[in-house]
């Protein structure tokens, strides 16, 4: 009858069968039992009907986490800190038919120029794969915290069990390194609505803010987040699966009510932003309508209008912003805009920054005075008279010192780098 049962299984759970009997036996059930449970089509005994099934047969099958020998996946148990390290490397990572693994270019290009020399120089020989003397996942743990995605020195066990705000601030310091944060303030006035937030400290707070405004992380069916539970192997996989495609990653669709608007990003992403008040809500509108003046030669990312002088310099600036060479450490002769109109959400500022060459003011008057009179509406005219007079002196290399003045109900600092002929204007509330 045994016999019988086993025939009607077919050929490719009896390989499974051998396959296991054979790493029983070695003792190699690691990596290389993964591969080839993958390769002949095997099925975990116990994700059927798991919520997280479809994610878990989808990492495994790029070789981001393996089952065990007795054919589980064990997708309730909670995950360990260094399995989740492995996962996150991996996760950047593709597996190529002969099993061997190279960085995704996507995730390359996230990175800063140091991290990526960091990968260049330091991992030139990294192979992805768990480490045969000594602890098997320091390669993974190494990187991770040359990258900064972990401080090593955080963890007295790599060995233990993995908590929410663990896994939060690992992704916290990940996205600070392959994306940017969202607004502090906005991401922990999302975070609120959990119940049980507060028993997180400050620190933790943070990170798990930033996990749920970027959908990568969210909360159960009880309202709270969870601080204090560890996190499954499934639901590991699934986190990171989110954090690596933002596809899967959950909207978080902004309120209106609250001065809430989606806005685009470098990278053709969207994020959310919170506005103080109308007053600035209003002006991001007038941004939109200021760059129109300009026909194609203009963008508008995040909160700031850039200016350009031409459609060559529009693609120069921004192929130095995607490569990261408008962040920390650019260099002073990368392409810059013309000018910038900008507005600061979380401290309620705006401000126009010129860069004055020639022909950048007659380009560039018409947007500058559409944004400038519905800022200061009947001071408006003064504003622009000001404006004039001290571009004008820059621009003729008569050198100016940084001044501030009250226009309305405005406190305008102005900033003046004599030497690259730049202006800034910045302008906050004085009410």
């Amino acid at each position: 009858m045994k016999e019988k049962k086993d025939n009607q299984l077919g050929p490719v759970v009896l390989t499974f069968r051998i396959m296991l009997s054979l790493c029983l036996l070695t003792g190699l059930f690691g990596q290389a039992l993964a591969a080839d449970v993958r390769a002949a089509g095997a099925v975990f005994t116990d994700i059927k009907g798991h919520w997280a099934k479809p994610a878990i047969e989808e990492m495994v099958r790029q070789g981001i986490l393996d089952g065990y020998p007795d054919g589980s996946f064990r997708p309730g148990e909670p995950v360990k800190v260094d399995q989740f390290v492995k996962m996150l490397i991996l996760s950047y990572s593709e597996q190529h038919p002969n099993q061997e693994r190279s960085w995704r270019n996507s995730f390359l290009d996230s990175l800063t120029e140091e991290n990526r020399t960091i990968l260049k120089q330091d991992y030139r020989y990294f192979d992805f794969k768990p480490s045969l003397t000594g602890y098997w996942a320091k390669p993974y743990i190494d990187v991770a915290s040359d990258l900064n995605f972990l401080n090593k020195s955080r963890y007295s066990d790599f060995q233990s069990d993995m908590t929410r705000e663990n896994v939060a601030e690992i992704l916290f310091y990940t996205l600070q390194e392959t994306e940017y944060l969202e607004d502090a303030d906005f991401s922990r006035s999302v975070a609120q609505s959990y119940g049980d937030l507060t028993s997180a400290n400050e620190r933790e707070q943070k990170f798990i803010a930033e996990s749920l405004i970027k959908g990568i992380m969210e909360g159960y069916p009880d309202g709270n987040f969870g601080v204090g539970r560890y996190v499954t192997r499934a639901e590991a996989l699934v986190i990171l699966n989110r954090l690596t495609d933002k596809t899967k990653r959950l909207p978080v669709q902004p309120e209106k009510e609250k001065l809430q608007r989606l806005v685009p990003t470098i990278g053709g992403g969207q994020k959310i932003v919170a506005f103080p008040d109308q007053k600035m809500w209003d002006a991001y509108d007038t941004l939109k309508q200021a760059g129109q003046l300009r026909g194609t030669n203009y963008d508008l990312l995040d909160t700031t209008l850039r200016l350009y002088k031409d459609e060559k310099e529009k693609k120069a600036v921004q192929q130095a912003a995607s490569a990261g060479a408008l962040g920390a450490g650019a260099s002073a002769n990368a392409a810059k805009e013309e000018v910038a109109i900008w507005l600061d959400p979380t401290y309620n500022t705006y401000g126009i920054t010129v860069r004055l060459r020639e022909g950048t003011l007659a380009r560039n008057k018409e947007p500058i005075e559409l944004f400038a009179n519905q800022l200061f509406t009947y001071d408006a005219i003064a504003f622009h008279r000001w404006f004039d007079a001290i571009c004008t002196e820059v621009e003729a290399d008569r050198p100016l010192a940084s001044k501030q003045a009250t226009l309305g109900d405005y406190t305008v600092n102005v900033l003046v780098d004599n030497a690259a002929k730049t202006v800034v204007f910045s302008v906050a509330a004085t009410k």
